[in-house]
């Protein structure tokens, strides 16, 4: 009944021309006046942030066993924009201390430690606080509230992100000039390790041993690590064992020749890092295969 009324009411006024200004009648009328359709426009999409990877060059001086400068290397490897470049160090560096913590911490409640199973006095009559137990966290050798329990703390990181953040850092690092390029020195130390010798050459080279400083080197001889392990602030590193906080904790990273090639070809815009990963994900792949293949084999023999 109402909608009749309402529809007899919109025809009658739409018939009338719209000569009255009285602005109650409008308002009341706009309720029931057909309105044209609206015209749907298309949604406009936000545009989508692409990461942009760039690479920086840096030239290193490459400096003798003597401390002579005998010419020069380039670096170049792929760095993370200004605006993304600390964010990514960051979450790189965070997941890699966070990982390393073991998460054993335990300790136990009060409904986990021994005794306290008896009510130690009656609750009215003695004057003291009511009491239900011994082990009560309130009393020493009680429970402990909200202690830690064992838990894991490990978190992920995608793979080209951390090695995005290795590669960033060493860019920084050279942009700086806190790095240069010596040569194989291994054989100087062919006849046995000797601290003193060692240090000796790092004062030849511009070093501090009382400043942190990183070696990246293919393979590290044994007698370079025996001369070099007694020295607090260094750090003697393959690429096996490189990681983002020795890189960022040490003020000076010293590299050979042959370290240079391998960041460039690890970590520089045509990295052949993830060939070799394929490569092992293909080995893998087939070494399973064969697997099945023998583990068939030998359940039928078994059956015949």
């Amino acid at each position: 009944m109402a909608l009749s009324a309402a529809s007899s009411l919109s025809m009658s006024f739409v018939s009338t021309p719209s000569t009255n200004s009285n602005s109650f009648t409008s308002s009341f009328l706009s309720p029931f006046l057909l309105k044209p359709k609206s015209v749907l426009r298309p949604f406009s999409s936000t545009k989508s942030r692409v990461l942009v990877v760039r690479s920086e060059q840096a030239i290193l001086p490459v400096i003798s066993f003597t401390g002579e400068k005998v010419g020069s290397a380039t670096l170049e490897v792929k760095s993370a924009p200004p605006a993304t470049a600390k964010a990514v160090v960051h979450r790189a560096i965070i997941t890699d201390l966070q990982n390393k913590r073991r998460g054993t911490a335990s300790t136990l409640t009060r409904a986990e430690v021994r005794g306290g199973g008896r009510k130690p006095y009656a609750q009215k009559g003695s004057g003291r606080a009511r009491r239900g137990s011994q082990r009560t966290p309130l009393r020493p050798g009680g429970g402990v509230i909200f202690g830690p329990k064992p838990r894991d703390w490990s978190i992920k990181i995608n793979r080209k992100e951390k090695q995005l953040a290795i590669s960033t850092a060493l860019a920084s690092a050279a942009s700086a000039a806190d790095a240069f390029v010596v040569e194989d020195f291994s054989d100087e130390f062919a006849s046995g390790p000797k601290t003193k010798d060692f240090l000796a050459a790092m004062k030849r080279w511009g070093l501090d041993p009382k400043e942190k400083a990183m070696f990246l080197m293919m393979e590290v001889e044994k007698n370079v690590y025996l001369s070099s392990r007694n020295i607090g602030t260094l750090k003697m590193l393959t690429p096996r064992t490189l990681n983002l906080f020795d890189i960022l904790d040490s003020q000076k990273l010293v590299f050979t020749r042959s370290a240079v090639e391998y960041l460039n070809d690890m970590y520089g815009l045509n990295s052949t890092s993830d060939d070799f990963e394929e490569e092992e994900e293909e080995e893998a792949e087939e070494d399973d295969g064969t697997d099945q293949e023998e583990s068939e084999d030998v359940e039928s023999d078994g059956t015949s």
